[in-house]
């Protein structure tokens, strides 16, 4: 009896691999064919999505392949009720609630790109023009994968995620803190 069940479970086993042979590897996470490189990404962000230099919890990571694990997008610090703003001019293309989160995207004017932000409570509608530093909601307090409340921040070219940060030019992505510099020919205070 034994034997009899080792045979068929040989056999099974055999059959399987000849079958794996003959059948093409759709289930498999092949890296996806190579594209040609997209154009570059315009620095046209004018603002940070929150505050004026929020703290990166999680950086872009983009995935080896289409369905592959990664970081389509950037994780921003910033409390809930923190208000949410357009980081460039376009025109709103969905606002509204997505697996139980909200979700706002905008289609970035004279480009092929469009930003995401959740989880947010939007005050915009689909179709409404904003401007750089247009408030677009407010962030809600529930997200999916920060330890601490934050912004997921993303960026589209068509089906493509790229990272968010490129949007920004170096004087709003690199900018330090404020300091007062001597003006020639005041006296200093004594």
């Amino acid at each position: 009896m034994r034997a009899r069940r080792y045979a068929q479970m040989t056999w099974a086993a055999l059959l399987g691999l000849a079958l794996t042979a003959l059948t093409p590897w759709a289930w498999a996470d092949d890296p996806p064919p190579p594209q040609a490189p997209g154009p570059p990404v315009p620095a046209v962000g004018r603002a940070w999505p929150v505050g004026t230099h929020p703290t990166v919890l999680r950086g872009w990571e983009p995935p080896a392949t289409v369905y592959g694990r990664g970081h389509r997008g950037v994780d921003l610090a910033a409390p809930a009720g923190t208000p949410v703003r357009a980081v460039a001019a376009g025109r709103v293309s969905f606002a509204g609630r997505v697996a139980g989160r909200g979700v706002v995207s905008v289609q970035l004017t004279d480009t092929d790109l469009r930003t995401t932000y959740e989880p947010v409570n939007a005050s915009v509608h689909k179709g409404d023009e904003v401007t750089p530093g247009e408030v677009v909601g407010t962030l809600e307090p529930t997200g999916a994968h920060c330890t601490v409340t934050c912004i997921h921040w993303g960026l589209l070219r068509g089906e493509t995620y790229l990272d968010p940060l490129s949007l920004l030019p170096p004087w709003l992505l690199h900018r330090g803190p404020s300091r007062l510099l001597p003006v020639l020919g005041v006296p200093l205070p004594s």
